[in-house]
């Protein structure tokens, strides 16, 4: 049986960085050739970045992906890759717009382009823009084998293009991704990869990219799965990584001469390739566990941020700690992100800030070892409050927009990216200050609810005690009642209802989208859907001028839920 040895190069492109990105895969493929690879396959769009956004609509962009397609072709020819043929993704564009593209490069040319949809500016997955029929798919032929392509979410429909190859007749197909995480994404994707393999009866090579990009972070888990649906490889999740197999593929599957199959055009490439000498090394296929649920959170967060300060070229990082659950386990995860000597943190106490508050900030300062300093505001404040005279809410604000001067100054003057420390559930509900703690660059926890954060931190100090080293987060940070501290003896609770007890509303109504009858069905008391509904819906204003943060679940603010700001909508 024709054996055939493919690597699936899981790779952190950044977007718009094409010299980069050419960079990065000239290096993996010369890693991949060296061992050996008769096959060699990218992420989607790895060679622009993905998502591009509104960078798909500049003609400038799109002909230099292009001009970079080329050129990258000559390249790996150069570097001695000629020989092996590498699928890369792209930016394309033609008479009906940008295109999501991908490439087959060997011999110093570009021999297959194959177009998914038209691509405008959209964020992540959308069903509506699947590969539609009438495109062409362009089948290779490498040492006698088959290969075809699908791109990205062609494999999550029915009956398309995986379908269509299967008819075609193909011995493999192969499938650049570039696929978000969102928590137990992997329950979803390995079951539809298996659905797709079995229906093309073909084994399926499934390539996701890594990193962060913004708001999202990619995961990789890429895998190989077989025509009957079993597992072969998986990659492990956000680590690049090139990953081998040898499949015995017989070969010789069932070809149709038709040059459309179920009205997509077909076009097959023949490779001129010699056969491979058998090598000493074998690569049977080697199956990564997936991480366990908080650790797979943990490196998300701490993939996004890292990405997020590092390509936007930030080599510092400055928050404030307040002793609180939130900001010690977004300084907990800039340590992980970042290293230590990376991380500023500041005390910032007021006249309302217990001791313990300010014991708590400086034992995690110990325990994590980032730069410490205490910046008293209590000044300040009396400044504002005194001459504009201020009371009640507006004063208790004054203190955290006082903080957030301080951290943005800090930050213009050391060139520290500020980070906001704020969780899912207070932004939800409005639960923050506007240009006070909301200030920022990054917030690394934007997307994490209050229950998960409490989570984290409990699994983060329970992992650091199995390695034997100094839990990072104080357990009196954990424990103690969360509270904001602008007033005497304040707590969250005396404005919002118990956290378990919210987020449950909340992941109803944010995640599901279920309205007020809904709620009430569910079993929630009226008064709790009237109070918590009425806070989020008025909140949109704030969480707009939010900064951005790393994306975990199905309805992240800011790119997956956005309401009118100005709305007479009420549920119930």
């Amino acid at each position: 049986m024709p054996q055939l040895r493919i690597a699936l190069a899981q790779v952190n492109p950044t977007v718009g960085d094409l010299a980069g990105n050419a960079d990065l895969i000239v290096r993996w493929t010369r890693e991949a050739v060296g061992q050996d690879a008769d096959v060699v396959v990218f992420p989607e769009m790895v060679l622009t970045g993905y998502p591009v956004e509104d960078l798909a609509l500049r003609h400038s962009f799109s002909g230099a992906s292009r001009a970079a397609l080329d050129a990258l072709a000559i390249a790996l020819a150069e570097a001695g890759c000629g020989e092996v043929p590498v699928w890369v993704g792209y930016l394309d564009r033609d008479e009906v717009g940008p295109r999501n593209a991908a490439a087959v490069l060997h011999g110093g040319t570009v021999v297959a382009r194959q177009f998914k949809h038209h691509l405008p500016n959209y964020g992540v997955f959308d069903e509506r823009r699947l590969f539609k029929s009438g495109t062409s798919l362009d089948i290779v032929q490498v040492r006698g084998l088959h290969i075809g392509m699908v791109i990205c979410e062609d494999v999550w429909q029915e009956g398309g293009p995986v379908a269509a190859l299967g008819q075609a007749g193909v011995d493999l197909i192969v499938s650049p991704n570039a696929s978000p995480y969102e928590r137990s994404k992997d329950d979803q994707r390995l079951p539809l990869i298996a659905r797709r393999s079995r229906e093309a009866q073909a084994p399926l090579v499934y390539v996701n990219q890594v990193g962060g990009q913004d708001d999202l972070v990619f995961d990789g888990d890429s895998m190989v799965v077989a025509e009957d649906g079993a597992l072969l490889l998986r990659a492990p999740q956000f680590v690049e990584h090139l990953a081998l197999l040898d499949l015995d593929l017989p070969g010789g599957a069932t070809r149709t001469d038709a040059e459309v199959v179920a009205d997509f055009s077909v076009r097959r490439v023949a490779l001129s390739t010699e056969p491979r000498a058998v090598a000493a090394a074998t690569f049977p296929g080697v199956v990564a566990e997936p991480l366990p649920e908080e650790a797979e959170i943990w490196s998300a967060l701490v993939t996004g941020l890292r990405d997020y300060a590092t390509k936007n070229g930030f080599r510092s990082v400055v928050l404030g700690l307040s002793g609180g659950i939130d900001s010690a386990v977004c300084a907990a995860l800039a340590v992980d992100a970042l290293g230590a000597d990376a991380v500023h943190g500041v005390s910032m106490p007021s006249v309302y800030s217990s001791d313990h508050s300010k014991s708590d900030a400086e034992d995690l300062a110990e325990r994590t070892g980032v730069h410490y300093s205490v910046q008293p505001i209590a000044d300040m404040v009396r400044v504002f409050v005194e001459q504009l005279g201020l009371h009640g809410l507006a004063e208790e604000n004054v203190q955290a927009r006082c903080r957030g001067v301080t951290l943005m100054g800090l930050s213009n003057q050391h060139g520290h990216l500020v980070l906001t420390t704020g969780n899912k559930t207070e932004l939800a509900v409005g639960y923050s200050t506007i240009y006070g703690d909301a200030v920022g660059g990054f917030a690394p926890i934007k997307d994490v609810p209050k229950t998960v954060v409490w989570q984290l931190a409990r699994w983060r100090n329970a992992d650091a005690e199995k390695r034997g080293e100094t839990p990072p987060i104080p357990e009196n940070s954990i424990s103690k009642p969360p509270s904001a501290e602008l007033r005497p003896g304040q707590v969250d609770t005396d404005s919002l209802p118990d956290y378990e007890l919210l987020d449950a509303v909340l992941d109803d109504y944010i995640e599901g989208d279920r309205g007020y009858s809904d709620l009430v069905a569910a079993g929630f008391a009226p008064e709790l859907i009237d109070k918590v509904l009425r806070m989020v819906d008025r909140a949109e204003f704030k969480r707009r001028q939010y900064p951005p943060g790393t994306k975990i679940t199905f309805r992240a603010f800011g790119r997956d839920r956005r309401l009118p700001i100005t709305s007479g909508w009420r549920e119930g």
